[in-house]
């Protein structure tokens, strides 16, 4: 279990940046993990087709850390196409062994050794959940869209 917490993904995970509300969110999800107890709320602003504000209120483990940290360093600017194809190569890399997400999203190929602990899997895809959630809710609806709950 030690592979699962090198350096690069403690690095991440202590080092968490854009933390607390975003006051101005257009939308808010929140996501949380049964088997770890790891809670996440995101908040976003989408500007001409792309992200132009992050923030997440955070409880997680150091996994859910780590992919909390990389996804709050590398949204800005991506369009929700770009998230949900990197959270459906997350979920490739951890169940099936593919390579990870590419472009912006490839930092997140570091939490790969995670693929052999399915307890964990969980945790690392906690952001991409509340992410997701977040924006299926801004397509759907109104000015403030609010998604909450949702187990992973």
């Amino acid at each position: 279990m030690d592979d699962i917490y090198s350096a690069k993904i403690l690095q991440h995970a202590g080092n968490v940046t854009r933390l607390g509300v975003l006051p101005d969110a257009d939308a808010s999800a929140s996501a949380h993990s049964r088997l770890c107890g790891s809670k996440l709320t995101v908040y976003l602003n989408l500007a001409d087709g792309r992200v132009s504000g992050f923030s997440h209120e955070l409880k997680a483990c150091a996994l859910g850390q780590a992919s909390s940290a990389i996804m709050a360093e590398t949204i800005i600017g991506a369009t929700p196409a770009e998230i949900r194809d990197a959270r459906d190569k997350m979920r490739v890399m951890l169940k099936e062994g593919g390579e990870g997400p590419d472009g912006r999203f490839a930092e997140m190929r570091c939490l790969l050794p995670v693929k052999d602990y399915p307890a964990r899997h969980g945790s690392v895809m906690l952001t991409f959940e509340a992410t997701v959630k977040a924006l299926d809710a801004l397509e759907r609806g109104p000015a403030l869209a609010e998604a909450v709950g949702r187990d992973v």
